[in-house]
Protein backbone atom coordinates (compact mmCIF):
# COMPACT_ATOMS: atom_id res chain seq x y z
CA UNK A 1 0.00 0.00 0.00
CA UNK A 2 1.44 3.44 -0.89
CA UNK A 3 2.46 5.70 1.94
CA UNK A 4 0.48 8.94 1.89
CA UNK A 5 2.01 12.24 2.98
CA UNK A 6 1.31 13.11 6.59
CA UNK A 7 -1.28 15.82 7.09
CA UNK A 8 0.21 19.04 8.40
CA UNK A 9 -1.10 22.51 9.08
CA UNK A 10 0.40 25.55 7.39
CA UNK A 11 1.02 28.77 9.27
CA UNK A 12 1.19 31.93 7.20
CA UNK A 13 2.31 34.85 9.35
CA UNK A 14 2.18 38.57 8.75
CA UNK A 15 5.34 40.16 7.43
CA UNK A 16 4.58 43.63 8.82
CA UNK A 17 7.69 45.37 10.09
CA UNK A 18 6.16 48.67 11.15
CA UNK A 19 4.15 47.34 14.11
CA UNK A 20 5.16 45.24 17.12
CA UNK A 21 2.27 42.91 16.25
CA UNK A 22 4.03 41.92 13.00
CA UNK A 23 7.05 40.79 15.01
CA UNK A 24 4.70 38.97 17.39
CA UNK A 25 3.17 36.97 14.52
CA UNK A 26 6.54 35.84 13.21
CA UNK A 27 7.89 34.87 16.64
CA UNK A 28 4.66 33.05 17.52
CA UNK A 29 4.76 31.10 14.25
CA UNK A 30 8.37 30.07 14.90
CA UNK A 31 7.53 29.03 18.46
CA UNK A 32 4.77 26.74 17.16
CA UNK A 33 6.98 25.38 14.37
CA UNK A 34 10.03 24.67 16.53
CA UNK A 35 8.69 24.09 20.06
CA UNK A 36 4.96 23.52 20.39
CA UNK A 37 3.98 21.51 17.28
CA UNK A 38 7.14 20.74 15.28
CA UNK A 39 5.77 17.51 13.78
CA UNK A 40 2.42 18.97 12.80
CA UNK A 41 3.20 22.33 11.19
CA UNK A 42 5.00 24.06 8.35
CA UNK A 43 5.39 27.75 7.70
CA UNK A 44 4.45 29.48 4.50
CA UNK A 45 6.47 32.51 3.42
CA UNK A 46 3.96 35.32 2.83
CA UNK A 47 6.15 37.39 0.45
CA UNK A 48 6.97 34.34 -1.68
CA UNK A 49 3.32 33.25 -1.54
CA UNK A 50 2.19 36.67 -2.82
CA UNK A 51 4.94 36.76 -5.47
CA UNK A 52 3.74 33.50 -7.03
CA UNK A 53 5.36 30.69 -5.05
CA UNK A 54 3.47 27.73 -6.49
CA UNK A 55 4.54 25.20 -3.85
CA UNK A 56 3.26 27.38 -1.02
CA UNK A 57 0.07 28.23 -2.89
CA UNK A 58 -0.60 24.57 -3.65
CA UNK A 59 0.01 23.57 -0.04
CA UNK A 60 -2.61 26.10 1.10
CA UNK A 61 -5.08 24.71 -1.45
CA UNK A 62 -4.91 21.16 -0.14
CA UNK A 63 -3.93 21.45 3.55
CA UNK A 64 -5.46 23.48 6.36
CA UNK A 65 -3.78 26.83 6.84
CA UNK A 66 -3.86 29.30 9.73
CA UNK A 67 -3.49 32.99 8.87
CA UNK A 68 -1.71 34.83 11.68
CA UNK A 69 -2.06 38.57 11.10
CA UNK A 70 -0.72 41.44 13.15
CA UNK A 71 -3.46 43.96 12.41
CA UNK A 72 -6.88 44.38 10.86
CA UNK A 73 -5.44 44.75 7.34
CA UNK A 74 -5.21 40.92 7.44
CA UNK A 75 -2.68 40.62 4.61
CA UNK A 76 -1.95 36.94 5.33
CA UNK A 77 -5.64 36.01 5.39
CA UNK A 78 -6.54 38.02 2.28
CA UNK A 79 -3.52 36.79 0.30
CA UNK A 80 -4.21 33.16 1.17
CA UNK A 81 -7.86 33.49 0.28
CA UNK A 82 -7.07 35.23 -3.02
CA UNK A 83 -4.33 32.91 -4.27
CA UNK A 84 -5.26 29.54 -2.76
CA UNK A 85 -8.31 29.07 -0.61
CA UNK A 86 -9.89 30.49 2.50
CA UNK A 87 -7.71 29.76 5.56
CA UNK A 88 -9.07 27.16 7.95
CA UNK A 89 -8.55 29.62 10.81
CA UNK A 90 -7.43 33.19 11.36
CA UNK A 91 -5.96 35.10 14.26
CA UNK A 92 -5.48 38.88 14.40
CA UNK A 93 -2.98 39.77 17.12
CA UNK A 94 -4.41 43.24 17.79
CA UNK A 95 -7.81 41.62 18.45
CA UNK A 96 -6.25 38.90 20.61
CA UNK A 97 -4.49 41.51 22.74
CA UNK A 98 -7.69 43.53 23.14
CA UNK A 99 -9.79 40.45 23.99
CA UNK A 100 -7.40 39.25 26.68
CA UNK A 101 -6.63 42.63 28.21
CA UNK A 102 -2.87 42.42 27.66
CA UNK A 103 -0.93 45.65 27.71
CA UNK A 104 -0.14 47.02 24.25
CA UNK A 105 3.27 45.80 23.07
CA UNK A 106 6.14 48.14 22.21
CA UNK A 107 9.22 47.66 20.08
CA UNK A 108 9.45 46.26 16.58
CA UNK A 109 12.84 44.56 16.58
CA UNK A 110 13.08 44.03 20.34
CA UNK A 111 9.72 43.36 21.96
CA UNK A 112 9.02 44.47 25.50
CA UNK A 113 7.56 42.20 28.19
CA UNK A 114 3.99 42.77 26.95
CA UNK A 115 5.08 41.81 23.45
CA UNK A 116 6.67 38.58 24.65
CA UNK A 117 3.48 37.70 26.57
CA UNK A 118 1.54 38.27 23.35
CA UNK A 119 3.94 35.93 21.51
CA UNK A 120 3.24 33.19 24.06
CA UNK A 121 -0.51 33.77 23.91
CA UNK A 122 -0.65 33.80 20.10
CA UNK A 123 1.58 30.72 19.83
CA UNK A 124 -0.57 28.75 22.23
CA UNK A 125 -3.73 29.77 20.38
CA UNK A 126 -2.20 28.62 17.08
CA UNK A 127 -1.10 25.32 18.68
CA UNK A 128 -4.63 24.75 20.01
CA UNK A 129 -6.07 25.39 16.54
CA UNK A 130 -3.54 22.97 15.02
CA UNK A 131 -4.74 20.30 17.47
CA UNK A 132 -8.37 20.98 16.56
CA UNK A 133 -7.66 20.85 12.82
CA UNK A 134 -5.78 17.56 13.14
CA UNK A 135 -8.30 16.05 15.58
CA UNK A 136 -5.76 15.66 18.34
CA UNK A 137 -6.73 15.75 21.98
CA UNK A 138 -3.77 16.77 24.06
CA UNK A 139 -3.88 16.25 27.79
CA UNK A 140 -3.16 19.23 29.96
CA UNK A 141 -0.14 18.69 32.18
CA UNK A 142 -0.41 19.96 35.75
Amino acid sequence: MPELPRKKVGIIACSGEELPEGTITRLAALRVLHQLRPDDTVTICLPLFLAGGEADRNFAKFYPTIALDGCDKQCAFRGTEKYSSRPAAAIVVTDLIAQTGLEPPHGCRMLDNAGMKAVQLAAQKVADIVDDLLGKNREVKS
